[in-house]
């Protein structure tokens, strides 16, 4: 059973307005690719494991915090291993974390 996920709007990040830019290079995800999109304010990327009609449908795996870089195991109703239906309309190009990401490597 999937969960319905009300997704963020990936605004200016879109993969959708990017590749409208650039033709070359895009595909229909397949099983295995792993996507990303935005939750409340959170990274969410889920591993495909169907593409049925501009919708890929597949599990989330990994929720990272836009804050501070952290993964997290749940946010807000959405959980790590849960099943999700991701539209192309809001997959969203992965964020730079910046400063976060580099302090933590450097302690």
């Amino acid at each position: 059973m999937h969960k319905h996920v009300e997704w963020d709007d990936p605004g200016a990040d879109s993969v959708m307005r990017h590749f409208a830019q650039d033709d070359g290079g895009h595909s229909d995800p397949g099983p295995g690719d792993i996507l990303s999109a935005r939750h409340e304010g959170a990274v969410v990327r889920v591993k495909v494991e169907a593409y049925v009609e501009g919708t890929s449908i597949g599990e989330v795996a990994a929720i990272i915090s836009l804050d501070n870089g952290r993964r997290l195991k749940s946010h807000g109703k959405l959980a790590l291993g849960d099943t999700v239906r991701l539209p192309d309309n809001c997959r969203a190009l992965e964020p730079t974390l910046g400063d976060a990401e580099e302090k933590h490597d450097d302690d």
